[in-house]
């Protein structure tokens, strides 16, 4: 009986979880109901789940027609959490460094479960924007610092990591598992990785890796460019990414990201 009390509890948490999730996700206040639908998981759970979220303030009621979105409480949770956080601090001086340098868009990007998110920014001088949202989750094969943070990794590990669909590249063709695992391969064997974009056809991507006391690539330092100024500057941005990477590979990494 206490062990299926335990589980119920531990799948009650985890579908907990999978709502804070999906409305991250979505980025729009969502109607229990429709939570329910996309989870899969029945009505009542997700309003009592609902409910329980509400109470400690980790999800708010949102507009008149019940809809509910994230709570400030994570706001306030993910300040604490920066404050505390070395790598974090010392990743916004390296990008103000990154931009300052290159007059390019620079990231702090790092994984977020089988995706890819970055996790801070630094916007270039350009009067257009060409960077991806913060806290945005992609999938990994569509970037160049995926082939950076998956390199301590088994094949076999890879591939059970990533869903079948996130090999489809936005343009509708598929990117083999056997081409990108070669590429990761090669990424971290050169410890750099650059690419013309795949969820786009005007900018260039640039990553150098962010590694642990273990060597393993934790984060990545990143560029993005038009094509034309990443050509011309290609040697010089290189440079400056694995730099930037190396200053902050120095740095302590909080126990929740090292793993």
């Amino acid at each position: 009986m206490k062990d299926e009390t335990g589980r119920q509890r531990a799948r009650g948490i985890d579908r907990a979880f999978d709502i804070l999730d999906y409305l991250r996700a979505a980025r729009v206040p969502q109607r229990p109901a429709e939570i329910a639908l996309a989870l899969g998981a029945p009505k009542s759970t997700i309003y009592d789940l609902i409910s329980v979220l509400s109470e400690h303030g980790m999800i708010e009621p949102v507009g008149p027609d019940g809809q509910v979105y994230l709570g400030r409480r994570l706001y306030f949770l993910g300040i604490a959490y920066q404050e505390q956080a070395d790598m974090i601090q010392a990743a916004t001086r390296v990008l103000d460094a990154v931009t300052e340098r290159t007059k390019e868009t620079s990231q702090f990007c790092m994984l977020d479960g089988e995706k890819y998110t970055v996790a801070k920014l630094r916007e270039g001088s350009r009067p257009f924007r060409i960077s991806a949202n913060v806290g945005e989750r992609t999938p990994i094969p569509w970037t160049a610092s995926g082939r950076l943070l998956l390199g301590h990794m088994s094949d076999t590990e890879i591939i059970d990591l990533i869903p079948p669909d996130d090999f489809i590249l936005p343009d509708g063709s598929t990117l083999s598992p056997q081409s990108f695992i070669a590429e990761i391969r090669k990424a971290s064997s050169e410890g750099f990785f650059s690419f013309d974009s795949i969820v786009d056809t005007f900018t260039h991507c640039f990553a150098a890796p962010v590694t642990d006391h273990r060597g393993v690539c934790v984060a990545t330092v990143c560029i993005v460019a038009p094509k034309e100024d990443a050509q011309s500057n290609y040697e010089e941005y290189r440079r400056v990414l694995i730099e930037a990477g190396s200053k902050l590979s120095d740095t302590p990494l909080p126990r929740a990201l090292s793993g």
